[in-house]
């Protein structure tokens, strides 16, 4: 998936420490549990772990990468704007669609 992306958006993840992918852990009746990175005071230091769910893999394959470049774009774009795009969904979106990943239509 990654290598899908334009080059300057897989140098941006693999350089920076903070930026990992992991699946969520989740035990019906027992809750879920998550292991990322605690955040440090250091300016542009924030986590940007991007947490997936297993059940993608039961999903459509176009739904399940819509959804997984969706979530690259937030962490790309720092949950924030992109362009004139103020609202973190719809530029989220707007991303992963120039990535060639667009949101699917519900059928």
């Amino acid at each position: 998936m990654l290598v899908a992306l334009p080059i300057e958006v897989q140098q941006d993840f693999l350089e920076d420490p903070n930026f990992c992918i992991t699946l969520e852990d989740y035990e019906p009746g027992k809750g879920w549990k998550l292991w990322m990175a605690l955040p440090v005071p250091t300016p542009g230091s924030a986590s940007r772990t991007i947490v997936l769910r297993p059940r993608l893999a039961d999903c459509r394959l176009e739904f399940g990468l819509y959804v997984i470049a969706h979530e690259l774009a937030h962490a790309y774009l720092r949950n924030g704007g992109w362009g004139d795009i103020m609202d973190r969904e719809m530029a989220a979106d707007a991303l992963a669609a120039s990535w060639g990943f667009e949101k699917p239509q519900i059928s």
